[in-house]
């Protein structure tokens, strides 16, 4: 792809506005998979550090601390994070109820107004920001 392969992803008769608001809402797009990533780190961490929680408990109980174990098990290993939610229920939701909707959504504009073109504003941007010609800033690979 050519420094006018970069520009020519741009449809025919689109203008600057409207490449930098699908240009937009693909960057908003990419925070909120930034977010869902965070989400599944978080849902990991939790379930880790539950099961770790786990064995402490049995660490305690072998250490002649049942009571403390005790304790512990019964209010904190297997406790929902959120009322009536593990951490994988939170990942289910957000995925079904917004992750979803705004990857669909992100889609359907882009098909509609930049011809399903993706990362025109960024494409545009590396041709005006790339020195032409010099090693390193080719315009493809």
């Amino acid at each position: 792809m050519s420094g006018e392969e970069l520009r020519s992803r741009r449809p025919d008769g689109v203008d600057d506005d409207t490449v930098e608001a699908v240009g937009s809402l693909s960057e908003a797009l990419e925070y909120i998979e930034r977010a869902r990533g965070h989400l599944y780190s978080f849902h990991q961490l939790m379930g880790h550090a539950d099961l770790l929680l786990g064995d402490t408990c049995d660490k305690l109980r072998d250490a002649g601390h049942a009571d403390v174990a005790d304790r512990l098990s019964d209010e904190l290993v297997g406790r929902n994070v959120l009322y009536g939610r593990w951490t994988f229920q939170i990942v289910e939701e957000f995925d079904d109820n917004y992750w979803s909707l705004m990857r669909e959504r992100e889609r359907e504009v882009r098909e509609q107004l930049m011809g399903g073109q993706r990362h025109v504003f960024e494409a545009e941007m590396k041709d005006r920001r790339r020195t032409h010609g010099r090693p390193g800033h080719e315009a493809t690979p």
